[in-house]
């Protein structure tokens, strides 16, 4: 299990109430729902290994470089991550909590914690479940291994081939293809003007990749063009040379080898302790450590 733990605080955070606080005043509100999304994972999915994926880099120069509108309404005034500063001051104590369960976590310098799930799940031998609210990570599903993401906020549902093209009809495998084409603000992707979700389905059904697509132009095809697309497509192309790059996750980032197994008592009782009694956090990692202790002892 790999979780997308910056997608999964996000939206704890708005999900409950910032006047949640620990002893000291400081909001714990999305530390409370990242653990207590966490337990219920492992509670209901049983994982053999678990890692939490971090955005050492949340907007990577080299992503930029190639499309600066690339999460560009996200930069703060000072240049820094837009996020609520009373977010920012709960991420240091969500990775000290799980280093204190002896929950592996990791990021790679200039890399996002997509392209850490990425690699990971690149690397291991056999079936993963990627825990996201995002739907960039679509586009790592595939059913032979099987790769699948549990996608959602409150209710967690299981997306596989099947569902993306059933909520796209656009292969399984290609959401980051279909997204470059029809664009998504939330990442700054302007996407072609004047090609919507209907025309960009088509599309990647038909070519599959954008490279290919763009290839298919290059030798002057018409099949398998829906009406006045080409002329857009056409006068979009660097950005689409740009974009398909940037949307992929990476798959070969350096990470070193992690111990990323389930924890069958807590790493650092004490700081564990310690961390609950001051952001009154007994209730979430009560449950935490529960789920933990249920899978570690059935056979």
């Amino acid at each position: 299990m790999l979780l997308d733990a910056p997608s999964m605080y996000f939206r704890a955070f708005f999900a409950i109430p910032v006047t949640v606080t620990g002893t000291d005043g400081v909001p714990v509100n999305a530390v409370r729902g990242f653990l207590d999304v966490l337990g219920r994972q492992i509670r209901d999915h049983r994982p053999d290994c678990l890692v939490a994926c971090m955005d050492a880099d949340w907007r990577p120069a080299w992503r930029v470089a190639a499309l600066p509108s690339y999460k560009a309404h996200r930069v703060a005034p000072d240049g820094g991550d837009g996020s609520p500063a009373e977010l920012g001051v709960q991420v240091p104590l969500i990775e000290a909590v799980l280093d204190a369960v002896g929950i592996a976590r990791c990021g790679a310098a200039g890399f996002e914690a997509d392209d850490v799930i990425g690699t990971l799940t690149e690397r291991h031998p056999g079936p993963v479940d990627v825990v996201s609210g995002d739907r960039d990570l679509f586009q790592l599903v595939r059913d032979d291994k099987p790769v699948r993401v549990l996608y959602g906020a409150q209710r967690w549902t299981p997306v596989d081939e099947a569902s993306v093209t059933e909520r796209y009809a656009i292969p399984g495998r290609c959401y980051g293809e279909f997204a470059v084409l029809r664009g998504d603000p939330s990442d700054g992707l302007p996407g072609v003007a004047g090609v919507g979700a209907k025309t960009a389905a088509a599309l990647i059904t038909k070519f599959g990749t954008v490279e290919a697509m763009l290839a298919a132009l290059d030798r002057g095809e018409a099949g398998g063009f829906p009406a006045g697309a080409r002329l857009k497509l056409a006068e979009a192309r660097p950005y689409l040379a740009a974009a398909v790059h940037v949307v992929r996750v990476a798959r070969d980032v350096p990470i070193p080898h992690l111990d990323d197994r389930l924890p069958t008592e807590p790493a650092d009782p004490v700081a564990l302790v310690a961390l609950s009694d001051r952001h009154r956090l007994d209730g979430p990692l009560n449950r935490l450590l529960a789920a933990l202790s249920q899978v570690s002892t059935t056979p």
